[in-house]
């Protein structure tokens, strides 16, 4: 927590308002644009790009500073919105850079950003002053025009070859010691079944790596099938949020063994649905609320329809902490790679 934060902080917790992460609402991104023009007027700092961007006009820089200082921008900046005020100044950068609204990239203009990539690599930082766009602008659009893209259901080739590519990246990313330990594992018995922990499933792979492996694909596109099919295979192949019953489906995804990255996807309508006043909660706070209250009462729920018909509850499994490596990446499933649309 900044220091600047903790007083606001104690004045929305007086007023019962839990402080907010995530998505900005437009409620928020209207009181921040109200805040910005007030500074403005308040300092008569001629534009936002002057009070958010100071380093673009050095000349300028040590009055607008003081200003700044005089006036006490962190905390005006931050009036009305319960967030911390290095959230709210990253939101308003956002919202007022002029090289955001720079419109559609010229022939000239995507040839500039091909040869400053060639120089530079992937600091967009330096890259988006040069051609006066924002980074986030110009890391997109690289990402378009670096090769061309298959779109729609993934062949059999490309889902094989994402496997292979997640295999390697996940093998390269290992410390000597753990490759140290599969090799000789390897040695001792051939046959030998590796395993893996959880998390070095989808956590820390670099999607940019992946993406060149496989070459037909973006990274967004390679991560969402990895999703689909990690999700696929450490679940056996049941569907965890289409069940027969749409309480034992809500039950499965609170509690089930998948990516988080697959929870996200179903996260809005489950938050929606099972917790009050999600809006103005923060996120630990709605999964302790899902777990504490919404798990239990939804339990309840399944268990007495399923009494009323007669039909024992399964007990869903504890999740797994480790799996092996032949069940995420040999797994021979002959139904996977033509099913799937991605028209991402």
């Amino acid at each position: 927590m900044y220091r600047d934060d903790l007083g606001r902080f104690k004045e929305f917790k007086a007023q019962g308002v839990a402080i907010k992460f995530g998505k900005f609402s437009v409620k928020e991104n209207k009181q921040l644009e109200k805040n910005v023009q007030e500074f403005l007027s308040l300092t008569g700092i001629e534009n936002a790009d002057k009070l958010l961007y100071t380093d673009r006009y050095p000349e300028e820089k040590s009055v607008i500073t003081d200003l700044k200082r005089k006036y006490s921008f962190r905390l005006h900046i931050g009036k009305g919105i319960a967030r911390p005020w290095k959230l709210v100044y990253y939101r308003a950068k956002k919202m007022f850079d002029v090289n955001n609204y720079k419109g559609r990239y010229s022939k000239g203009d995507t040839e500039k950003l091909k040869i400053y990539h060639s120089l530079h690599g992937n600091d967009w930082k330096k890259i988006g002053e040069m051609v006066a766009r924002s980074s986030l602008s110009v890391a997109l659009k690289f990402s378009q025009i670096s090769s061309e893209r298959n779109r729609g259901a993934w062949s059999k080739t490309e889902t094989q070859k994402l496997i292979k590519a997640v295999e390697e990246v996940i093998l390269k990313k290992m410390s000597p010691q753990e490759l140290n330990e599969v090799d000789s594992k390897l040695q001792e018995n051939p046959e030998s079944c590796l395993s893996i922990v959880r998390e070095k499933l989808y956590k820390g792979i670099s999607w940019i790596e992946v993406e060149a492996k496989v070459e037909t694909r973006n990274w967004m596109q390679c991560k969402s099938k990895w999703t689909e099919i990690l999700t696929k295979r450490m679940t056996n192949g049941q569907h965890v949020y289409r069940g027969v019953h749409a309480l034992q489906a809500k039950i499965n995804l609170i509690e089930s063994d998948v990516p988080p990255s697959y929870v996200q996807t179903k996260f809005y309508k489950l938050k929606a649905t099972c917790v009050p006043f999600w809006q103005k909660k923060t996120f630990p706070e709605i999964i302790d609320y899902l777990y504490e209250t919404s798990l239990p009462l939804l339990k309840e729920k399944l268990e007495n329809k399923m009494k009323r018909r007669g039909t024992e509850i399964q007990a869903p499994a504890a999740p797994r902490q480790v799996f092996l490596f032949r069940d995420i990446f040999y797994c021979d499933d002959d139904s996977e790679g033509d099913d799937v649309d991605d028209r991402s």
